[in-house]
C-alpha cells in the first residue's frame, strides 16, 4: 500500500537512490524540496541540469570542469612533472584544502574492485599511462586509500608505469595528528613505522 501519492514517492526513490542517503533522510528531503517556493524548487531542478548538462571530465586530467580543461590545468604555477593520482574528484578538493601540494593531479574514477565488478577498463588508467608516455613527468603519487581496493589499484598502476622508468610513491599512512597511540590499530602502527623519517 503506498502511503503517499506516487510522484511523491518517486521523488523519494530518487533521493534513496544517493549514496549515503536512506529511506528516512530521502523522505525528509523530498518533503523539503516540496515545502520550497516554487522559484527555489524551479532554481534547485535547474541547477541539477545544468551541472548535468555543462559539467565533464578535463581531457587532461579527468577532474570536473565545465570549461576546455579544469583551473589547475591551466594554472601554469602549478609543476606539470608531479602528479597526484586519486580516486575521486572529491579528494582533489581535499587536498587543495591543505595547500601543500603544487603538482597536477589524475581522478581515475573508482578504485578496482573484483567484488563490484570494477576493473581497470572501468578506470581512466589508460589516460595516466597516456600522460606518462609523454616523458614529461618525474614523480607520481599513488594517493588512492589505504584500503584493498586503494592499495590493489596502486600496485597495478605502479607495474603498468615501471616500465617507463619514472619514479612512483605512495602516501605515507600513519597516526593521525592529535590522535591517541593507545586507539590505533596494529596496521595504522605498522605503517607509521614504515614510514617514519628523521627529525
Amino acid at each position: 500500500m503506498a502511503y503517499f501519492p506516487a510522484p511523491l514517492e518517486n521523488l523519494i526513490d530518487c533521493f534513496a537512490a544517493l549514496p549515503g542517503i536512506g529511506k528516512k533522510s530521502a523522505q525528509r528531503l523530498a518533503f523539503h524540496v516540496l515545502s520550497l517556493p516554487e522559484g527555489r524548487a524551479e532554481a534547485f531542478a535547474a541547477a541539477i541540469m545544468e551541472a548535468k548538462s555543462s559539467v565533464h571530465t578535463c581531457p587532461v586530467c579527468q577532474n570536473l570542469t565545465d570549461g576546455e580543461r579544469c583551473a589547475i590545468c591551466e594554472d601554469d604555477r602549478r609543476d606539470s612533472t608531479l602528479i597526484c593520482v586519486v580516486a575521486e574528484p572529491r579528494d582533489v578538493l581535499s587536498f587543495e584544502r591543505a595547500r601543500e601540494f603544487g603538482g597536477v593531479y589524475h581522478v581515475l574514477h573508482g578504485v578496482m574492485s573484483p567484488m563490484n565488478r570494477i576493473g581497470p577498463d572501468d578506470l581512466k588508467i589508460s589516460e595516466l599511462v597516456e600522460r606518462i608516455a609523454g616523458g614529461q613527468v618525474r614523480e607520481v603519487i599513488m594517493a588512492t586509500n589505504p584500503d584493498t581496493e586503494g592499495d590493489t589499484t596502486a600496485m597495478y598502476i605502479w607495474r603498468l608505469l615501471k616500465p617507463f622508468g619514472v619514479k612512483v610513491t605512495r602516501l605515507a599512512y600513519g597516526v593521525p595528528v592529535g590522535a591517541n597511540l593507545e586507539y590505533a590499530d596494529e596496521a595504522t602502527l605498522a605503517r607509521a613505522l614504515e614510514g617514519r623519517r628523521e627529525m
